[in-house]
């Protein structure tokens, strides 16, 4: 689905997501496998298998696959559940991002008017 509208704002392209039962079931499984992993960190951590070299490598390990698997759920999700969304957005000339005025387009001097750059750095709403 488009749209032939060009002002700021506008959804140029939308798609609907396709909302699968596989996905979410996937995802509830892989939300189960991360509550089981990370119960078995909490108990390695209160347990001290941290203070051997090898449970410190097991701990690592699992911390390792609770992130791989978050990482897996999170891709399911935006993948199956979250509609694919265009918006036209205002374009910008190059200085705009790094300028805040167009007038400093060019930059400005660095010791011109520095009594008048001092005031303004010491008391901000100081009046011209």
């Amino acid at each position: 689905m488009s749209s032939t509208g060009s002002t700021y704002g506008d959804i140029h392209r939308y798609e609907p997501a396709r909302e699968s039962t596989a996905a979410a079931i996937a995802i509830v499984l892989l939300t189960v496998v991360e509550v089981v992993f990370v119960g078995l960190f909490t108990y390695g951590l209160i347990s001290g298998w941290g203070y051997s070299a090898v449970g410190n490598m097991y701990l690592g390990f699992i911390l390792a696959i609770i992130f791989v698997d978050l990482a897996f759920v999170l891709l399911l999700y935006r993948k199956e559940f979250l509609p694919d969304v265009m918006i036209v957005k205002k374009r910008r000339r190059k200085w705009e991002d790094l300028y805040i005025r167009e007038e400093q387009q060019h930059g400005t001097e660095s010791l011109g008017n520095a009594w008048e750059q001092f005031k303004h750095a010491v008391y901000p709403y100081y009046k011209r």
